[in-house]
C-alpha cells in the first residue's frame, strides 16, 4: 500500500482546494501550518519550524497538542519545507508527499518549493503540489503515461532544468526530440478525447502541471 504524507506549509490558505481536508494519508506541518491544521480538527503526526509567527497563546496550543514538534532557529541554511520533506521521507517512509499551501505567497518561497524536485536528495521522492487551480507532479527521466483528470482542462510540461530529448505524444500539441540548456514552459497543452499522453525524456527534471481557469469564463473547466 502506498504511504502518503500531506504537508501543510505556510502559504495562503485561501488557495487550498475545497476538499483538502478529505485528502488520504497522514499530515505533517511547517510552522504556522501546524496551527491551521489543529484549527480544522487535524492533528499532524509531526511539525517543524521556527514558530516566530505565532503568538504566545498560539505557540502554547501547538506545543501542547503535538507530540512530535521540532523547533529550529529562524537563521538556518534550509527551509521548513525541506525539513518537512526530509522527515516525511526518512522518518515516516512516505511513498508520496503532497504539498499544500505551497503557492500564492512570496515568489521566492514558491520557486524554492518548485525546485525541490531538482535537488539530488529529493529526486527519488514522489512529490506533488496541489492548490485550487493546479495539480503539479514532478517527473524524472524515463517514459511516463499521463492520464486526464476531469477537473483540469490544461496540461503544462515544464522542464525545471536543462533537458535532453523531451517528447510529448498523444496530446493536442505534440513535441519531438526537444533539447534545451535552460528551463522552459510548454504551457496550455490539452488532452485529446479518450487518449493518454506519453511524456519521455533522457535527462533533466520536469514539472507536469494539470491546471484550470477560475476566472474570465462562464464556467470552471
Amino acid at each position: 500500500m502506498v504511504k502518503r504524507i500531506n504537508l501543510m506549509l505556510g502559504g495562503p490558505k485561501e488557495l487550498l482546494p475545497d476538499n483538502w481536508q478529505d485528502a488520504p494519508g497522514e499530515w505533517g506541518a511547517a510552522d504556522r501550518g501546524s496551527l491551521f491544521l489543529l484549527e480544522h480538527g487535524i492533528k499532524p503526526v509531526f511539525a517543524v519550524g521556527d514558530y516566530d509567527s505565532l503568538t504566545s497563546a498560539e505557540h502554547e496550543r501547538v506545543t501542547t497538542a503535538l507530540t512530535d514538534l521540532r523547533t529550529y532557529p529562524p537563521e538556518k541554511d534550509f527551509t521548513d519545507t525541506q525539513v518537512c520533506v526530509l522527515r516525511a521521507l526518512n522518518d515516516f517512509a512516505a511513498d508520496e508527499i503532497v504539498l499544500y499551501a505551497a503557492t500564492g505567497g512570496r515568489m521566492d518561497h514558491l520557486l524554492s518549493n518548485l525546485l525541490l524536485a531538482t535537488e539530488d536528495r529529493f529526486r527519488a521522492a514522489h512529490l506533488r503540489m496541489v492548490d485550487r487551480t493546479n495539480d503539479i507532479l514532478f517527473l524524472q527521466p524515463g517514459v511516463h503515461q499521463v492520464q486526464a483528470q476531469a477537473a483540469y482542462r490544461y496540461l503544462g510540461v515544464v522542464p525545471l532544468t536543462a533537458i535532453e530529448d523531451l517528447n510529448i505524444s498523444g496530446a493536442k500539441y505534440p513535441l519531438a526530440h526537444w533539447n534545451s540548456p535552460v528551463p522552459f514552459s510548454w504551457a496550455s497543452n490539452e488532452f485529446l478525447p479518450d487518449q493518454d499522453v506519453t511524456i519521455c525524456f533522457a535527462s533533466g527534471t520536469v514539472a507536469l502541471v494539470y491546471s484550470r481557469d477560475l476566472r474570465g469564463q462562464k464556467q470552471d473547466n
